[in-house]
């Protein structure tokens, strides 16, 4: 039991603590201390359905952030098109990013939207979603004015 508990927590505690938003970066990539995007999620499982953890041991640097796969065959085909796959915005909240904010965002909070990936704020979701295509608009506007100010800047 205390295996199991052990083992459950230090899971835990990867999935979450590893990750480090600092509202004094100016990069134009929401990612951790390691310079991982998404919580080291994989950015193809997302087109696929649900979002899996990636394997640290398969991964790409694109634009200043390291992406983990959960397998070689998401690796290769984001490798072939990672404009297309990486989330826009930098992994920021897309929500946010249309008021002009760079806010950490829920790996878990996302929608595919014409074939990109958007992550929000898990309290941004509700709100978001009822009107993607008015804040999706917005952001395309306000991201290049943002895209390399600190959160703490705006």
């Amino acid at each position: 039991m205390q295996a199991l508990l052990t083992t459950t927590l230090v899971f835990g505690v990867a999935q979450t603590s590893a990750y480090a938003f600092n509202p004094s970066s100016g990069a134009p990539v929401n990612i951790d201390e390691n310079g991982v995007a998404l919580r080291g999620f994989d950015p193809m499982s997302y087109f696929n359905g649900k979002p899996q953890p990636g394997d640290s041991s398969l991964k790409f640097s694109y634009e200043g952030a390291t992406y983990y796969f959960a397998n070689r065959d998401n690796l290769n085909k984001f490798k072939a098109n990672p404009a297309q796959y990486a989330p826009r915005f930098g992994g920021f909240c897309a929500q946010a990013v249309a008021k002009e904010k760079k806010v950490d965002s829920d790996p878990l909070s996302y929608k595919i939207v014409d074939g990109y990936l958007f992550l929000t704020a898990k309290n941004a979701y509700k709100d978001w979603v009822v009107n993607v295509d008015g804040y999706v608009k917005q952001a395309y506007v306000r991201w290049p004015d943002i895209k390399n100010v600190p959160p703490k800047g705006l």
